[in-house]
């Protein structure tokens, strides 16, 4: 069984992916960086040559080739849950964490990242609400278990996980 952490950007999905990974004795992947190492370029050239939708083809190939594999945990990309086809892989491949945070704390961790292609043009406030509205609706609707972040520590998040899949 897989476990898959969607959410926002800058929500911790890789830092709580590596810690549960690591807490289960399973590895850990992050979609992302799939894509970077198999395109041998960053995440924000690609949006820049291929555009959003290019990205979003290789994302959708790098979540089938992966869920192919036994016993990951894996982290997302923010925007992972826009293709229908990924929805429904990811809900038939294993459990769904939804890693819920707020506007101020994205943009709190994204101040200074110059590697988010969607946060390039414009206000990043703006941007990141508009996202919100776009894609929670999408995050609740898949979601097996939904953790709000607010001021919690990584251990507390990784405990709350852990109780409410259950695992032992």
């Amino acid at each position: 069984m897989h476990i898959f952490i969607v959410g926002p950007m800058a929500s911790g999905k890789s830092t709580i992916g590596k810690i549960l990974a690591k807490t289960l004795r399973v590895d850990f992947i992050d979609t992302d960086k799939e894509i970077e190492k198999k395109a041998g370029v960053d995440i924000s050239w690609i949006f820049e040559i291929e555009g959003e939708k290019g990205f979003r083809e290789r994302e959708r190939g790098i979540l089938k080739e992966i869920t192919k594999k036994k016993d990951l945990v894996i982290s997302t990309g923010g925007g992972i849950v826009l293709l229908e086809e990924n929805r429904k892989l990811m809900s038939t491949k294993g459990k769904i964490i939804y890693l819920e945070t707020s506007i101020q704390v994205q943009l709190n961790r994204t101040i200074n990242d110059k590697l988010r292609p969607l946060l390039g043009k414009g206000n990043k406030r703006e941007i990141l609400k508009a996202l919100k509205k776009e894609r929670d609706p999408l995050y609740h609707e898949i979601a097996d278990v939904t953790i709000n972040q607010k001021e919690k520590k990584s251990s507390q998040i990784l405990s709350e996980i852990i109780d409410k899949l259950n695992i032992k």
